[in-house]
């Protein structure tokens, strides 16, 4: 670990005592996971403490686990926020899983960074993930009068409603999918002899 990632692992332990569920380095980065109970409080100081400075929030995701690994057993959903410290030029990256899996809800983190506001609506719109104390909370990718969350694990691939013209009405109509599912399995067709050792 470089002396500038201990440095930011040492503030972040001294600030946040207490309040870290894990803190861990991978490919130069410092993940920091906190719980959904914490992760406001969490948020406020990266941004406010002068020794860590985090006023920049570069992006904010949400993440589906249910598929994860076969032996995973934790919560469902998680949202994922990448920080960026300007005047340090500390990156961090913050998780937090949703206690809730059947409604996902997390405080929200706009009043904090407003870049935070289409993030946090994104996460909305495709996992479902509701943020508490956003202003305005409303689909961002999808139609008005869509069903479900796509980007989640269990949505159907075919979805669960069409569109098509309707020259009779002359207006696009929605309807229930028409197309039967089906797995897609792709076949595999080898050579006569292939993989066979020839010595």
């Amino acid at each position: 670990m470089s002396a500038k990632l201990q440095e930011l692992k040492q503030r972040l332990e001294s600030r946040l005592s207490g309040r870290i569920q894990s803190l861990t380095l991978a490919l130069g980065e410092i993940s920091l996971e906190v719980a959904a109970a914490d992760y406001e409080s969490v948020m406020r100081d990266l941004l406010a403490a002068p020794e860590l400075d985090f006023a920049q929030l570069i992006d904010l995701c949400g993440v589906d686990y249910s598929t994860y690994k076969e032996d995973w057993t934790g919560r469902r959903f998680a949202v994922v926020a990448h920080l960026l410290s300007l005047a340090r030029n500390w990156r961090l990256r913050v998780r937090t899983f949703a206690e809730n899996d059947d409604f996902p809800l997390l405080p929200s983190v706009t009043p904090l960074w407003a870049s935070a506001n289409w993030y946090e609506r994104e996460a909305f719109d495709l996992f479902g993930i509701v943020f508490e104390g956003h202003e305005d909370l409303r689909r961002l990718l999808t139609d008005y009068g869509f069903v479900g969350h796509p980007l989640r694990k269990d949505f159907p691939l075919s979805g669960h409603v069409e569109m098509r013209y309707d020259e009779k009405e002359g207006r696009v109509v929605y309807q229930p999918v028409t197309i039967e599912p089906r797995e897609n399995t792709p076949r595999v067709r080898r050579e006569p002899g292939y993989g066979e050792t020839h010595g």
